[in-house]
């Protein structure tokens, strides 16, 4: 968790860095202001929690009922040839976004992004450890601590967060992720890791998460950018003065 928190830390320093510049001077002269960080703005819809809150509940019921956690959906078989691209695909999906900028427009820069995945991850770590402690489900295999799938919450948190970016400017890129998870969330049932409701929720909890980063993280950024900006205003005065014997331009900068 410290380590979480210093990761947080370090990036809104480089967010707060990159944001402030030295003065800007134009073809015509000295200009009154700095350069400033952006405010970006974001306006939160409730409707966007229907999605996860059904998934994290159909998953849910599934678990609770006897004999409903695999949904009845197909025969498991004793023994598989487990396959281990989703081990990689957990981790490497979180930088599924990253990937999808260099091919289109994304809405928000890397470093917004990069502050973004990482508070939904601990958004995502926090919601799924706690509940994979607390229901203590059997996996498939023997093993503990079934719900939700971990794995798939992982590749659908990148995927989602891909979504958000590319809604609006490239439809391909913003859905390609979702058909990845999907594959991710295949392969744990196939690996007899997870029940069918485990991924359900699972595939909620990661899209939940990226919900909550967008909530929380936009107004802390604002209200710092606001903060320096109103700060950066006050160091740089640049105003015409007048006299008898002429006139002239003050410029003052305080350090």
């Amino acid at each position: 968790m410290k380590s979480f928190i210093c990761i947080l830390l370090v990036l809104f320093q480089f967010t707060i860095e990159k944001g402030v510049a030295s003065v800007l001077v134009s073809d015509a002269g000295a200009q009154d202001s700095i350069s400033r960080m952006s405010v970006v703005e974001y306006k939160f819809k409730p409707k966007s929690l229907i999605l996860p809150a059904s998934l994290i509940t159909v998953g849910a019921i599934g678990t609770a009922i006897d004999g409903m956690n695999d949904f009845h959906l197909f025969s498991r078989k004793d023994s598989v040839k487990k396959i281990r691209v989703d081990d990689y695909m957990e981790w490497g999906m979180l930088g599924w976004v990253f990937v999808c900028d260099l091919m289109g427009k994304e809405k928000h820069n890397w470093v917004d992004q990069l502050c973004l995945v990482a508070i939904a991850e601990g958004f995502n770590a926090a919601m799924t450890r706690t509940v994979k402690y607390t229901v203590g489900e059997i996996r498939p295999d023997g093993g503990p601590h079934s719900f939700p799938s971990g794995h798939t919450a992982n590749a659908f948190l990148g995927a989602h967060v891909a979504w958000k970016e590319f809604k609006d400017s490239s439809p391909v890129l913003a859905y390609s992720g979702y058909a990845l998870a999907t594959f991710v969330a295949c392969s744990r049932l196939y690996n007899n890791r997870h029940w069918v409701a485990d991924v359900v929720a699972g595939a909620g909890f990661g899209i939940l998460s990226v919900e909550l980063a967008y909530l929380t993280y936009f107004p802390i950024r604002n209200a710092i950018a606001r903060k320096i900006n109103m700060k950066g205003s006050d160091r740089l005065v640049v105003a015409p003065t007048l006299s008898p014997d002429g006139g002239g331009l003050y410029l003052s900068w305080r350090f």
